[in-house]
């Protein structure tokens, strides 16, 4: 049996920085895998996706080039071509993260992890010992029992990535990140589009001004838009699929090639032996303590499996903190409260802490600025005056409350914003920093000035 300081369970975002921070602390570390380096994020999330994103702005480009003084006569997309560029694209990502293993000596072992008691992971038949075990396995597309998937007319994203031929018709299920810039991506492509949203807007989460402007931007681009409606069933036995929907006006048909089910994820807790060894969960999550801790002495959870937002760099900092409060390190809870969220449809979507609705929830007394691109040098000069910065602030001591951006290249410029607040910024303060011009960021700057009276460009 091989022993070591660290075993993490699961090579994603979360799993393999959790490893190499790990090592770095001086742990003997070995990281478990039963796909590919890198996990979900790095082969069919994340990564491979913006890909997909960045070939169909650049054909957003080409259909628009005479808007930029251009003459292309001739272009055409090559849907295979695409596709293979977001693998190779994938692929070496995750053999950027092999790379990584080797130059930190950690251990990389193949196969399937299954949690024993007494500190040890079996891996087909195999048995690793260690310390401290952190599992990290992530999660997967969310089935819904009125939308069942089976991969070949009603997909997940998974497939969606990877499709042999581009549907003419797509219906996609769910307006949240992975929904809208799976939409953008088709409707770029070509593909007539329809969204699915169970809630009173698209991107729920967001900020209501964001989800009414992306809603105005899709509809300009062509998607349909469908909110406050379910999709009850759908019928896969004829050549293409139809989907039973259901709106206040009452049930309808919606027919297409192909449905997308983008309705959430689903976490990969099961056979992994939580019950064995006595971890505890709750409504499909690991539940752990400010330092990721289990209910069981050597356990750890992070990432996806426990309760926190289920993003990439949400499980990155999770793990680090881990880990340094294994190695003995003076280390303070993360603020969930400044966890930014970006969605790279286009316009692109960014934001970070309350929204003004939540704001006002919570009995505060607010500013409100905000600055439209349609008012900025550098958006009018590069063509996309779509958007806006939104901020709020507190009234009464000038605290950064939210920001919420959408526009050109803003999952960019939201940094500004979480590092503001996590410096306990005022608006003042921001207003009196010199931003550069000509620049879309100066639309933070100009949108504070507008929630104090003092904006100059509108």
């Amino acid at each position: 049996m091989s022993k070591y300081d660290v075993i993490v369970l699961g090579s994603g975002p979360g799993g393999y920085v959790t490893a190499i921070r790990a090592s770095q602390l001086g742990l003997k570390t070995a990281v478990i895998e039963k796909e590919s380096l890198g996990g979900v994020c790095l082969n069919w999330g994340c990564i491979p996706t913006k890909a997909l994103l960045k070939s169909a702005q650049v054909f957003e480009y080409l259909k628009h080039a005479d808007e930029y003084g251009l003459t292309v006569k001739e272009f055409d997309k090559d849907f295979d071509a695409v596709v293979n560029r977001s693998r190779n694209v994938a692929d070496g990502m995750s053999k950027g993260v092999q790379f990584l293993m080797k130059k930190n000596k950690i251990d990389v072992i193949s196969g399937y992890g299954t949690l024993k008691p007494g500190k040890k992971v079996d891996v087909d038949g195999t048995e690793h010992s260690a310390d401290h075990i952190i599992i990290a396995t992530g999660a997967r597309s969310r089935e819904l029992p009125n939308l069942p998937q089976d991969g070949e007319k009603v997909i997940g994203y998974r497939k969606a990535m990877t499709l042999e031929k581009q549907p003419k018709k797509l219906v996609i299920v769910g307006s949240g990140a992975i929904g809208v810039e799976f939409a953008y991506f088709y409707n770029s492509m070509g593909t007539d589009v329809t969204v699915v949203e169970y809630l009173p807007r698209i991107v729920p989460v967001e900020d209501e001004d964001v989800s009414k402007q992306l809603e105005r931007s899709f509809k300009k681009s062509g998607i349909k838009i469908l909110t406050s409606t379910e999709v009850t069933s759908v019928d896969t036995t004829g050549e293409g699929v139809k989907a039973t929907i259901k709106t206040k006006k009452g049930e309808e048909i919606l027919e297409a090639d192909m449905v997308l089910s983008a309705v959430g994820i689903k976490t990969n807790i099961e056979n992994i032996g939580l019950e064995d060894v006595g971890i505890v969960t709750d409504r499909d999550k690991i539940l752990v303590n400010d330092f990721y801790q289990t209910n069981i002495p050597g356990y750890y959870a992070i990432g996806d499996v426990t309760p926190g937002p289920a993003l990439a760099h949400v499980a990155s900092a999770e793990g680090i903190l881990c880990v340094e409060k294994i190695a003995g390190q003076h280390v303070e809870a993360i603020d969930y409260g400044n966890i930014p969220g970006c969605t790279y449809c286009t316009p692109e979507i960014a934001s970070v802490g309350l929204t003004e609705a939540q704001a006002k929830d919570k009995g505060i007394d607010i500013k409100v600025g905000k600055f439209p691109f349609s008012a900025s040098g550098k958006a009018s000069a590069g063509g996309h005056k779509e958007g806006f910065v939104k901020v709020i602030f507190d009234a009464k001591y000038g605290e950064w409350l939210g920001c919420h951006m959408i526009g050109t290249g803003v999952t960019d410029m939201i940094a500004e914003a979480v590092l503001g607040r996590k410096l306990e910024t005022t608006g003042h303060e921001v207003l009196k920093t010199i931003h550069p011009h000509p620049t879309m960021s100066e639309a933070v700057m100009e949108a504070v000035a507008d929630a104090y009276g003092e904006v100059i460009h509108i």
